[in-house]
Parts: C-alpha cells; structure tokens; sequence
C-alpha cells in the first residue's frame, strides 16, 4: 500500500466517521483519487483491512440489510490519528518526482521509429493543450457543493505540472527532427565493450546476418614473418671440391675407420 493511499484512506475515515467501507471508495471515486493518485477503487477495501490489523483503524460495527452483503463500519484509533498527523505533514513536506508511464517509453527510444515518435510529441502537445483549456471551465464551475473550495487548487496543480511538458516535448521534437538520438533502424547505442553481449541478445536471423557481415568484411593481414639467413664462408682450392657436406662423412672414410678398428 502507497503512502498517498494510506493518508487518503485515513483521512476520509477521520472526517466521516464511524464511516462504512463503502461509503469510504465512494468519497475517493467522487474525488477522482485515481486518477491524481493511483488509487485503484478495488484497493481500497484491502487498504482498509491492512489499516485495521495494523492497529490504525477500529471496527465499530457490523450489520447487514436484507440480503445485501455485511457493511463494516470503521473509526481511527488514537495509533490512526497520530499516524494520519504524520502523513499528512509529510505530503506536505516531501517532494518526490511524479510518476509518468512516459518516462519507460522513452528509455526504449531506439525501438520506436523516428517518424513515430515526432508524431506521437505533437499529438501529446494537443491533448495537453485541449486538457487545460477544459480545467478552465471546470475550475471556473466548481462552486464549492459537492467538495471544499480548495479542490480548485488540486486542479490547478494537475494542470501546472501537465502544461509543463509542452516546453519540454517542444524542445525534444527539435532535437529528433535534427537526427539527435538513434532510433528503430539506426546504430544503436550499448555499453563499450558489450558489442558481443548486444550481438546474443538479438533473434537469431539477425546476429546470423551481422555475424556472416563480420566474417565476410576483409581482415588486416599480419606482417610475415623473415628467417635469418646464415652466411656460410667461402671455401677455396681444392677442398671445397672435395669436402663433404657437413655432418656427413664419405664411403671411404667410413671404410678406413673399419678397418683401424678391426
């Protein structure tokens, strides 16, 4: 369970309480909790039963009319107030960076063409620009009956942080339309030194077909290798006639040796 769910959970038990579970995901839907907070209406039941075994909420009651199923109502305990006081401070006090789906598809930019992903900006820029101009109208029509006033500001944050990244996307389209960045169908980037790793973890047709250009691209011939060459000395006159090749001997002296032995 988020932090955010927590504190709203909490927070709505404390202002209607005893308050029925039900009653709870409905204030939360009519707040739209999920869309600024990633509330999931079905989480809320768990949210309250986590709360309850946790020690931050009570049950007051149980009943049940006709055939409908049980309706639990809850309370805070006083561990449920000192720790909805902490919350609510600490939203207050922290910043943290907003989660945005679009910041995972960005980090696979090499796998979307670069035609596609311009296209995607502008559409991205005109939803944008057609939201804000509808949180006008609905800024300007709440008038305070079914939530507080201040639920104005809510809004107008949402909308700050949305009209944001029309700069931004402005910018990043000029740096795609330069050729900044690769994209589907260019030279990717990797780490250095992990050419071989990206080269294995492609389908097989495709390393196939790379590691085929590979072998096929010429190779840098290694320089040979020379032999040295032993000069022998000239011989003159009759012995170089005559002498043997070295480390042979003739028939004849092989004959004289027989017989010195014999």
């Amino acid at each position: 369970m988020s932090t955010t769910t927590r504190l709203l959970v909490l927070g709505v038990v404390r202002l209607f309480q005893p308050v029925h579970g039900y009653e709870v995901r409905r204030e939360l839907v009519t707040w739209r909790a999920q869309e600024w907070a990633s509330v999931k209406p079905g989480s809320i039941y768990n949210a309250l039963k986590t709360l309850t075994s946790d020690g931050f909420l009570e049950v007051v009651s149980t009943d049940q009319v006709g055939g409908r199923p049980e309706r639990t109502t809850y309370r805070l305990t006083p561990a449920g107030e000192d720790e909805f006081r902490v919350l609510l401070r600490e939203g207050w006090w922290t910043v943290r960076p907003v989660i945005d789906p679009l910041m995972g598809a960005i980090s696979f930019l090499s796998l979307i063409a670069r035609t596609e992903a311009i296209a995607a900006l502008e559409e991205r820029i005109t939803q944008i620009r057609g939201h804000l101009r509808h949180g006008e109208f609905v800024i300007a029509a709440h008038d305070g009956t079914e939530s507080p006033h201040h639920v104005r500001e809510m809004m107008r944050l949402m909308d700050a942080r949305m009209a944001s990244e029309i700069g931004w996307a402005e910018q990043f389209l000029a740096r795609l339309r330069t050729g900044e960045y690769a994209t589907l169908g260019e030279p990717p980037w990797h780490p250095p030194g992990a050419e071989n790793t990206v080269i294995a973890s492609r389908p097989r047709s495709d390393r196939t077909a790379e590691l085929a250009a590979r072998n096929a691209a010429p190779q840098p011939r290694k320089p040979a290798r020379k032999r040295a060459r032993v000069k022998r000395a000239p011989q003159t006159g009759a012995a170089s006639a005559t002498a043997p090749p070295s480390g042979r001997r003739t028939s004849s002296a092989r004959g004289t040796r027989r017989r010195s032995t014999r």
